[in-house]
């Protein structure tokens, strides 16, 4: 498990990162949003132990982080712009990430190259974006570490790579329990993978979770109504936070469970009516809107 706890970075008179406290929990796929200049790329840098907290404090396995190398040993961590050295190969590179983590699959990472259609020999220089991307990803894959950070993982990769990389990430999580903390400032990005969210807005945390818990809470309904009696009947005693009608046809999102949305409805007539699920942007939108901000303005625009 990796800990947070009123972490401050400050840069010069910027405040980059401002009393943030964060549980990431073991196995799961924690997706890290904000906006560029949020403060996400700080932040992962101080849990990996790249940079050291101004204040606060940051454990993995409770264990402090910063010049600690046991507690760097259980993680990879990938940036948005992956470093290799001059001249270097995917061959040299992972004679070099092998010589440090001692689980490094060898095997593994050259049929995935095969898998990927990276040449070994070519030079990482004449790569691009993209390839080098899917480089950094193998190479902290096969490094078999407990936690893998990557920010801004999918920037750069065409459609069918990121499922690639999903389904790797899957896999790997069943079979050695990784667990991928990923960087985004892209909600749809991480619509399919992640298990919980934290959303970064100026250096602090504005929401951070579960989104299975979010899903449950939160509903959206269609439904055509048969008299205006029955539509105040049914949304009476429901937490109603939007609500469109266009025509006949209203959508209505409620912070309620399942069941609780289906016991009104039944209570009433419709024409029509079914519960719809909701995406990684709606929920959002419908979370932050109640502490007053428009997530629309602070990611999607």
């Amino acid at each position: 498990m990796i800990e947070m706890y009123n972490v401050t970075k400050t840069f010069d008179s910027i405040k980059a990162v401002d009393s943030v406290s964060v549980t990431i929990k073991e196995n799961t796929v924690f997706g890290l949003i904000g906006t560029n200049g949020a403060g996400k790329s700080t932040a992962l840098r101080m849990i990996t132990g790249v940079l050291k907290p101004d204040e606060g404090t940051i454990a993995v396995d409770n264990m402090p982080v910063f010049d600690n190398v046991e507690a760097k040993q259980k993680m990879f961590f990938i940036s948005d712009e992956p470093y290799f050295f001059a001249g270097s190969t995917a061959e040299t590179m992972e004679q070099y990430y092998s010589s440090i983590y001692e689980d490094f699959d060898k095997d593994e990472f050259y049929d995935y190259l095969v898998s990927f259609n990276l040449d070994k020999r070519r030079k990482v220089s004449t790569f691009s974006k993209g390839m080098k991307k899917q480089l950094a990803l193998l190479l902290g894959i096969c490094s078999h570490t407990k936690y893998l950070l990557c920010d801004e993982t999918f920037d750069g990769l065409d459609p069918v790579m990121r499922q690639g990389i999903k389904s790797i990430f899957a896999k790997e999580m069943e079979e050695n329990g990784l667990t991928p903390v990923i960087a985004s400032h892209n909600l749809r990005e991480l619509e399919d993978i992640c298990d919980h969210v934290g959303l970064l807005h100026k250096g602090g945390v504005l929401l951070s979770k579960d989104l299975e818990d979010m899903k449950c809470n939160i509903q959206k309904v269609q439904c055509v109504f048969s008299s205006e009696e029955d539509e105040k009947k049914a949304l009476g005693g429901l937490e109603v936070l939007q609500k469109e009608k266009r025509g006949s046809l209203s959508t209505i999102t409620v912070r309620n469970t399942k069941e609780e949305v289906m016991a009104h409805f039944a209570s009433v007539n419709t024409v029509f009516f079914e519960i719809l699920p909701l995406s990684l942007e709606e929920i959002f939108i419908s979370e932050t809107e109640v502490v007053g901000y428009d997530i629309k303005k602070l990611i999607l625009g």
